[in-house]
């Protein structure tokens, strides 16, 4: 009867192992090698399984199992070194290890040890767990106190003229994408403004401009939080073919003709005074593509 009842229960065994294999997966790569070691532990209890199931079907004598039972101990030692993996103390301090790690980690680490191996996991792990940037309420400029803002981000836009046409990209990956807009982006923490306008229109078109003339500011407030300044730069002369990139398609437009209903809502506001040599500072709140309010101040 016992071989009987062994045989019975064994597909919960190898259910109940297998369920422990799945639940490793969510640890990857830190529990490949235990993944590896319950796998084997499966077949061979599959194989000791195969052998009840000879012995019962074929009327043999029940004490048949235990050499079938010793035949699959030996077809597990030459994978000893695969399966006794499992500990429950650190292989490091000796501190107790909890549950997860003694199934999941391979290193069989306790998380104080682990951390200090890892250090660069605990940088991750402390930006992951930054608080989201807080909505902003105001709906109109004069609700923000300008003097005090700062910005998130700061971004540069760059427009390179010839006669009486400029160059404009149809924007094809990240902020923007799907508008019309001039060569630009971030501004990074080694470079000037008007530095990152040179290197931002080199990327995005494959041209270089020599210089650039400032000639205006932008403040975005975005209602999720992103607040974003942005400098407006002109450029008269370049060198190269405006080609496409992964990130921008540049095309030639006449001056007369910007395509206003395809650009950002504001822009329809302050390029005119661009256009005039007129220096500015032009503040907005923004929910997502819409414009809430705007201000414009002349210097």
């Amino acid at each position: 009867m016992i071989l009987e009842t062994i045989a019975e229960k064994y597909l919960w065994f190898l259910v109940a192992i297998l369920a422990v294999n799945l639940y490793q997966r969510k640890f990857t790569p830190r529990s490949y090698k235990k993944r590896t070691a319950t796998l084997i532990i499966a077949s061979l209890a599959m194989v000791w399984q195969i052998f009840i199931v000879i012995i019962l079907s074929r009327g043999w004598p029940h004490w048949f199992a235990v050499p079938a039972l010793a035949l699959t101990v030996a077809i597990a030692i030459p994978f000893r070194n695969r399966i006794l993996l499992f500990r429950a103390t650190c292989s490091r301090c000796n501190a107790k290890l909890p549950a997860t790690a003694i199934i999941n980690y391979d290193d069989n680490l306790c998380a104080k040890c682990w951390a200090d191996d890892h250090p660069e996991e605990q940088v991750v792990e402390e930006i992951i767990e930054e608080e989201p940037v807080p909505l902003v309420t105001a709906r109109s400029v004069e609700e923000i106190d300008w003097d005090s803002w700062e910005p998130t981000e700061t971004a540069v836009l760059c427009y390179l003229f010839e006669g009486d046409k400029v160059l404009l990209i149809d924007k094809k990956s990240g902020f923007g994408k799907g508008k019309v807009s001039a060569p630009g982006g971030h501004v990074e923490d080694y470079e000037t403004a008007s530095e990152a306008a040179i290197r931002e229109f080199k990327e995005e078109t494959l041209v270089d401009i020599p210089s650039v003339e400032p000639k205006g500011i932008l403040e975005f407030q975005f209602v999720d939080g992103l607040a974003m300044r942005g400098y407006v730069f002109f450029a008269h002369s370049y060198t190269g073919q405006p080609t496409e990139t992964e990130e921008a398609r540049p095309f030639w437009c006449p001056i007369a003709e910007l395509p206003y209903d395809r650009m950002w809502a504001d822009d329809r506001l302050w390029m005119p005074l661009a256009l005039e040599n007129r220096n500015f500072t032009a503040r907005f709140i923004f929910d997502g593509d819409d414009m809430l309010s705007h201000q414009i101040i002349e210097s």
